[in-house]
């Protein structure tokens, strides 16, 4: 069993490379699915880093951001510009978690796959991305 330091669970990660393969080779489903995956690692990569403890066991990644201002509300310089930054993700963090679901099971994943294109699937990669830098900028908050 490999054993995590904190900041080595805050940095690792590779699913955003899976998702734009997997978006060449049109398995559009799957890239929105693998977009979840690198955003709710590096959230709960955050919550170790600024929580020192094992995150929650949940999929919801605006959970994951609320308990980290509840266990510490001042860690953040700017903590307003933080909220605001959220709350502009907010609503593409719950279209995350219902891909992710909707992956896990059958029934909805066979409605979902009709409506997720490939300009869909384009757009979910690049908003995980932009959303990506901002995560990884935060680690300037961490304790050391």
């Amino acid at each position: 069993m490999i054993i995590l330091d904190k900041k080595q669970k805050y940095s690792y990660w590779e699913d955003i490379e899976t998702a734009r393969a997997i978006l060449s080779a049109g398995r559009y489903l799957y890239v929105v699915f693998m977009c979840q995956q690198p955003i709710e690692k590096l959230v709960k990569g955050l919550y170790v880093l600024f929580c020192e403890e094992e995150p929650p066991r949940t999929h919801s990644i605006s959970m994951v951001f609320k308990k980290i201002i509840e266990f510490q509300p001042d860690i953040f310089e700017d903590l307003e510009a933080y909220r605001k930054k959220r709350e502009q993700y907010g609503s593409f963090f719950v279209k995350l978690l219902a891909y992710y679901i909707a992956e896990r099971y059958p029934s909805y994943k066979e409605k979902l796959s009709q409506t997720v294109d490939r300009q869909e699937a384009t757009e979910v990669l690049t908003t995980t991305e932009e959303v990506f830098k901002w995560l990884l900028s935060l680690k300037q908050y961490a304790p050391e």
